[in-house]
């Protein structure tokens, strides 16, 4: 029996999390395992799987999200995108991961396809996130939803006005968690949170931060999605860009202060984006659980 990450959000606080990929190798599927193994043994309280760009190998992920949660006793939550299906293949997909004992999802519109700028529904697929969240709930109460939170506004979003109202729908509609895109200045995730709330939206946040193992590459993720890098951050890494030991190192200690500093403020967990790598994670649970038992 698989539990879901409700359990875990009402039997302890904070929690800590890591999402993965699946790789596309077998060497590269074998040190997942060992990463999510370590992590595991080591007190994560939950993975997420997603998708490859533009909703690519969804049977990896189902694979991968279903193999761990089996193999390592620990909720996986199953990353589910509108991209490129339509309602019947989305419905048939949700019955196979029901089927292999998946109980939590992660409900997303998601990105378009690479090679196309624009968002396009499918032939007889959903236009908005909220929509495969009501298809989700017609399965009753088998799973926990989750739904994507963005500090600073979804990059699409001409307001933050709209964007709130825009995540409020998807909660009316049966999302039962936040789960934030990563940002680099805490501001915006406290501005963001209070937004919520101050809107009556009152379930749990979770914020998302990214440990930066490849600076160029956390760029152009940042301009993808609409993420302020700060100045701060800059300053830190443009100088050390090529040399991966040093990156590594200082992506602890930025990502050990912005942690220490949520955990001050009460977050209810922080989820990393581990992008399958042991470190820093590793080392960013270790210390993150040393400095809540002080």
């Amino acid at each position: 029996m698989t539990v879901k990450i409700e359990q875990i959000f009402n039997s302890k606080q904070p929690t800590f999390s890591f999402e993965f990929f699946p790789p596309k190798t077998k060497e590269g599927l074998i040190n997942l395992r060992l990463t999510a193994k370590t992590l595991a043994d080591n007190g994560a309280d939950f993975f997420s799987v997603t998708y490859g760009a533009g909703g690519s190998t969804k049977e990896l992920t189902l694979d991968l999200a279903g193999s761990l949660q089996n193999e390592l006793n620990i909720p996986v939550l199953h990353h589910l995108t509108c991209v490129g299906y339509n309602q019947e293949t989305l419905r048939t997909m949700i019955l196979e991961m029901k089927n292999r004992g998946v109980s939590n999802i992660m409900a997303l519109r998601g990105d378009p396809p690479k090679g196309q700028s624009q968002w396009q529904a499918a032939a007889g697929g959903f236009q908005y996130c909220y929509q495969l969240i009501d298809l989700i709930k017609e399965f009753e109460e088998h799973f926990y939803i989750g739904v994507a939170g963005f500090p600073e506004g979804h990059i699409n979003c001409p307001n933050l006005e709209l964007d709130t109202k825009y995540l409020k729908m998807k909660l009316e509609y049966g999302g039962q968690f936040i789960m934030t895109q990563f940002f680099f200045d805490n501001q915006q995730f406290y501005d963001f949170e209070k937004r919520m709330r101050s809107a009556g939206i009152n379930v749990k946040i979770i914020p998302g931060i990214l440990p930066i193992i490849n600076y160029q590459k956390t760029l152009e993720m940042a301009a993808g999605n609409g993420t302020t890098l700060p100045k701060r951050l800059h300053d830190i890494f443009a100088g050390i860009a090529d040399n991966k030991e040093a990156v590594i190192k200082a992506s602890y200690q930025y990502a050990l202060e912005q942690s220490k500093d949520l955990l001050d403020h009460g977050v209810d967990g922080i989820h990393f984006y581990a992008l399958n790598h042991l470190q820093p994670s590793l080392e960013l649970l270790q210390a993150l659980k040393a400095y809540i038992k002080k």
